[in-house]
């Protein structure tokens, strides 16, 4: 079989609910990898973030904070920040309302303020401790994502007054705010120019809001059956729920592993 580059989200996708990789997946992984095929993460998480999966599945490469920062091999293959000035700005005015703002470097991330209501209601779906609070994280340093506290209806503001970036919202008090132009689908096209993988060699699979863009740009797109339906319909085919063996469902569906 030709060798294929395979993307894999991670929430939802690689691990479930309960934020576990089930067994049939990792099984899934090694059997594509003794065939020879290469496996990259993309994720909205942080490298810091994604570093017990990525060291338990062996996979090196990744497109990380949905696609802001990238890593093939080990070498860092494209990195797109936030404008400084301009998050300076939204810093100011997050404070202001009182939404709390938490910068995200390769390294780790910090919140601006921890005085909000629903802050760790919204920050439990991550299963991470709260970041620690330092509103000065920012200055002087690469913010390759943001992610924003505060209700649906109060987030139209930062649309209007930030239109250059990326918010994707992913709870019902969270978003993620992106450089301008940011997408997995941006981070996978650097890696797949470095790589020389060719189009109809790529696969990848999501199930999130953030995954739509890769869902359209990779050919070979499989949504998992617990996505919304708005993905589903984005991508070129369908899996089962990650709890019921999605991956190796859809591997086996493509050909890409045998019964």
């Amino acid at each position: 079989m030709t060798r294929k580059l395979i993307f894999f989200d991670i929430d939802g996708t690689l691990v479930d609910h309960e934020k576990k990789i089930p067994p049939s997946t990792q099984q899934a992984i090694e059997q594509l990898k003794a065939a020879g095929h290469e496996l990259v993460i993309a994720t909205g998480r942080g490298p810091f973030m994604l570093k017990p999966i990525s060291e338990q599945l062996n996979i090196e490469s990744y497109v990380s904070f949905n696609g802001s920062y990238v890593v093939y091999n080990g070498e860092v293959v494209y990195s797109h920040s936030i404008n400084p000035d301009r998050l300076a700005e939204l810093t100011q005015i997050t404070l202001n309302n009182n939404h709390p703002l938490v910068y995200m470097t390769p390294e780790g991330m910090r919140c601006s303020t921890h005085e909000t209501a629903y802050l760790e209601d919204a920050h439990e779906p991550l299963k991470k401790k709260l970041p620690p609070m330092e509103p000065d994280y920012y200055v002087g340093k690469d913010i390759y994502q943001c992610l924003l506290y505060c209700k649906q209806e109060d987030e139209g503001c930062y649309k209007e007054n930030f239109s250059e970036l990326g918010f994707i919202r992913w709870h019902l008090f969270g978003s993620d705010i992106l450089p301008p132009g940011g997408s997995k689908a941006k981070g996978i096209h650097a890696l797949v120019e470095r790589s020389g993988f060719d189009r109809e060699n790529i696969y990848a699979f999501g199930d999130g809001l953030n995954d739509l863009e890769m869902m359209q740009y990779v050919y070979h797109s499989v949504a998992m059956g617990n996505a919304p339906d708005e993905v589903k319909q984005a991508a070129r085919y369908v899996t089962k729920d990650v709890t019921e063996d999605g991956i190796m469902y859809g591997l086996r569906m493509l050909g890409l592993l045998k019964e």
